[in-house]
This record gives C-alpha cells, sequence and structure tokens, in this order.
C-alpha cells in the first residue's frame, strides 16, 4: 500500500504542479478560454489557487524524500483535498458538469493520500 500512495502522491503533484504553475505563469486572462470558472474570480484570487496548487504539490513530495517533517506530507493532502473540493462546488454552482471529473478525481486522490499518510501508512 506504501508503493500505491507514492503513485498517487507522485501523479497529485506533478497535476497540481502543471496546473499551478500555469495559473502562476500565464494568468487568469490568457487561462479564460480553457477555465472559464477563472471569470468568477479576481487575478490576486486566481494566481493564490496556482500558489496553493504549487505549494501543495511540492508538500506532497519533499518532505517525505527529504525525511525533513514528513508530517507535511498528509497535511498538503488535507489541503489539496480542501481545494479541490472548492473546484467542485464551483463547477456545481456553475453548471460546469462537464469539467468536474478532474476535480473529483483529485479531490479523491487527495483524501486517499491524507487518509493514508496520516493513518495506517505514514512515512
Amino acid at each position: 500500500m506504501n508503493t500505491v500512495l507514492w503513485i498517487l502522491q507522485i501523479v497529485l503533484a506533478a497535476a497540481m504542479l502543471g496546473a499551478g504553475a500555469a495559473k502562476l505563469s500565464q494568468g487568469r486572462e490568457k487561462l479564460l478560454d480553457k477555465m472559464s470558472w477563472a471569470e468568477s474570480y479576481s487575478d490576486p484570487a486566481f494566481r493564490g489557487i496556482g500558489a496553493v496548487e504549487v505549494l501543495g504539490a511540492l508538500g506532497l513530495i519533499l518532505p517525505a524524500v527529504t525525511g525533513i517533517a514528513p508530517i507535511l506530507v498528509p497535511v498538503a493532502a488535507t489541503g489539496l483535498a480542501i481545494t479541490m473540493l472548492g473546484a467542485v462546488l464551483t463547477h456545481v454552482r456553475r453548471k460546469e458538469f462537464g469539467q468536474l471529473a478532474p476535480s473529483a478525481v483529485f479531490l479523491v486522490l487527495a483524501v486517499v493520500i491524507a487518509w493514508g499518510r496520516f493513518g495506517p501508512y505514514p512515512l
């Protein structure tokens, strides 16, 4: 199970790092055609979401790899779960059901990682 959790951590970290880096580097206006939900948020909030995603991605991997404060891995997973819950709720509120699946999958991944690393499979 530890190997499965590591795979999930890497997959979720890669997805969050990519999404967050895009939000930080390209900005809201350039991504509106791909992320229509972004029109509901200000530029600072959009970049803030990107920063949270990047920091969460780093928190899933770096503490475990370095052995420095590995308790931060499930904390990062919990933070990403909260972020993805917000994404799911935003898509539901905006009736963007076609865009709901990726956020829901990332939410489930984050919850499984948090459960596993806080619970029976700590680092």
